[in-house]
């Protein structure tokens, strides 16, 4: 059985609980908390020497890190990673797009916010994150002024990606109300069957 060292609270954490319900797949959580340094242990970091989660252990005993990774490897051979070469390719680029345009601000401040609940002590790099957030929506209110999803009509991985600490951004003092398009995409994400919420 596939095994995910995860924290409950953490959007990266949440893809691949999404995906994997999604998916119907059986596994196992292993709760790591890497603000109490679980994943700062030998035996964790002999899995993954990054020392961060998630981590998916799979069956055959293989680690595999980085959300978006094990994301592309569980949605192999499904509806939600096309095989189509260009399609595929508009994946990825929305995971990096969401790894490295959207995810160190959005969830930064979330972090700051709402997880470490000291917003005072991080002022300086709320502000400074804040309007990089604010262009990451705005890139996503566009596209979606034209597409259901991501990936043109079809549901995949990339909203998936995206969805998870987009869905949860107001816990980082981000106010959605400027982007309707992307608050129809939430809705549309969030009635996929088998959607689970973060808290579950």
């Amino acid at each position: 059985m596939y095994r995910l060292y995860e924290m409950g609270d953490s959007g990266n954490c949440y893809k691949v609980r999404l995906l994997f319900n999604q998916l119907e797949l059986p596994y196992e959580r292993v709760p790591t908390d890497i603000f109490n340094g679980e994943s700062r242990t030998a035996e964790f970091l002999s899995l993954n020497p990054n020392g961060k989660v998630p981590l998916l252990v799979l069956p055959d005993g293989r680690p595999l890190a980085e959300s978006n990774a094990i994301l592309c490897y569980l949605a192999d051979g499904s509806s939600l990673l096309p095989v189509e070469s260009y399609a595929h390719g508009k994946v990825l680029q929305w995971l990096f797009f969401e790894q490295y345009s959207h995810e160190p601000f959005i969830a930064t401040n979330r972090a700051y916010i709402h997880l470490l609940n000291d917003p005072e002590a991080y002022a300086a790099q709320i502000e400074a994150n804040h309007p990089r957030g604010l262009a990451a929506l705005a890139v996503m209110e566009r596209h979606l002024e034209t597409s259901c999803y991501f990936v043109g009509d079809d549901y995949s991985i990339a909203d998936i990606a995206l969805y998870a600490y987009t869905h949860v951004a107001h816990q980082g003092g981000y106010d959605l109300g400027d982007f309707p398009n992307v608050q129809a995409w939430l809705q549309r994400v969030s009635g996929q069957p088998r959607h689970v919420s973060i808290d579950v």
